[in-house]
């Protein structure tokens, strides 16, 4: 089985990543095309794939193909490559906000598609992803495309109507935690920490309290309340937070990346 990439970027060096430390595919069977020599070079450097400057040629080769270019560029390649796709090849989009039925229009002929909505966490082989698939997809094919991408994390299918959504809570979020971080670590500078430690203590408690929450099942409240002492310093904090406005925030900016992915 060819497994082939258009576009190889960091969402695609992800995916290659997990194929490849986790057996799913040996280097061997990857192609992968990117507009760059720059980038080709790099990335066959890498990961000992073989890489091309043709979209049509790994179009044309794979059995998997991954279409891993950014939105407005999408429908230039499917025209370039639609003509080549074979009726049996799996096609999986990681391209936010283009459903399975633009997809599919685009091609002008029946094909296997299946949306898949990783985020950046990926790249260290802790991903998040939502899938969905259009009507040709069979089950075993939707589970390979869930193999490959639990192989760089998590994956779960999910209803096409919640793909914008899922795309702003898990695709949009890691930006809006990045902030987070910075800002408690700015705050520890300021408190008279040295800022790489700063950094460290403040990405470190993040990553611990998703650990936590995800290994004991506990809702969120219930594991800030473990923290809250009654006249404590915690709660002083939670005061100002609530009184910022802080949920009202995130809530507001995880809509506004819905409501822009829905536009795409």
């Amino acid at each position: 089985m060819i497994y082939g990439f258009i576009g190889l970027g960091n969402m695609a060096s992800a995916i290659l990543s997990g194929i490849i430390r986790n057996g799913i595919a040996s280097a061997d069977d990857i192609v992968g095309s990117a507009k760059t020599k720059e980038t080709r070079e790099r990335v066959a450097k890498q990961f000992g794939i073989r890489t091309l400057s043709s979209n049509k040629e790994v179009a044309g080769t794979s059995d998997v193909l991954f279409l891993a270019v950014k939105p407005g560029v999408l429908p230039l390649v499917i025209e370039e490559i639609r003509d080549d796709v074979s009726r049996d090849t799996l096609i999986i989009s990681v391209a936010a906000g283009k459903t399975t039925k633009w997809l599919t229009d685009q091609f002008d002929t029946p094909v296997k598609i299946v949306r898949c909505m990783p985020n950046t966490p990926a790249l260290v082989g802790a991903g998040c992803s939502a899938l969905c698939r259009n009507e040709n997809v069979t089950d075993g094919e939707l589970d390979l495309a869930l193999t490959i991408c639990r192989s760089f994390g998590t994956a779960e299918v999910v209803s096409e109507s919640l793909m914008d959504t899922v795309g702003a809570v898990s695709g949009a979020s890691p930006a809006y935690v990045f902030m987070f971080i910075e800002a408690l670590a700015d705050a520890g500078v300021k408190g008279g920490m040295p800022r790489a430690q700063a950094y460290r203590f403040a990405a470190q408690t993040v990553m611990g309290s998703g650990k936590l929450m995800l290994e004991t099942g506990r809702h969120p409240g219930e594991l800030k309340d473990m923290v809250t002492s009654p006249g404590g310093t915690t709660i002083e904090g939670v005061q100002v937070l609530e009184d910022e406005g802080f949920r009202g925030a995130v809530m507001d900016a995880i809509e506004a990346a819905i409501d822009k992915s829905r536009n795409l």
